[in-house]
């Protein structure tokens, strides 16, 4: 069965979400640790990908409360999401252990 892959900030989104809920500011920060400081997500793009994942049933609306007079949304990863963040693990994976078979088979001609 072929898979398209994920893009990374949907991939990084339904793995921060893989540890509990959480609202958006702290999703961008978990992503940013996640990614070793590689990836920065902005609240405009992460609002429009949480409002496509929702969309799309990988993740759901986990409640609001108002903190320091702001509104606070959580967001939580579906089992729908959680499946297809299983599925990429394991094509990732599987992708690695062949790029890293075939270097050490370069190591081992050298």
């Amino acid at each position: 069965m072929s898979q398209q892959e994920m893009r990374e900030p949907t991939f990084l989104i339904l793995s921060s979400l893989a540890g509990g809920s959480q609202h958006g500011y702290s999703i961008m920060q978990d992503i940013e640790s996640l990614s070793d400081g590689r990836v920065a997500m902005r609240a405009g793009t992460l609002y429009a990908a949480l409002d496509r994942l929702v969309g799309e049933g990988l993740i759901k609306d986990a409640g609001t409360e108002v903190v320091e007079g702001r509104l606070r949304r959580y967001y939580e990863i579906t089992n729908h999401g959680a499946g297809k963040l299983e599925e990429e693990v394991v094509r990732l994976r599987a992708n690695a252990s062949r790029a890293a078979s075939r270097l050490r088979a370069r190591e081992a001609e050298a």
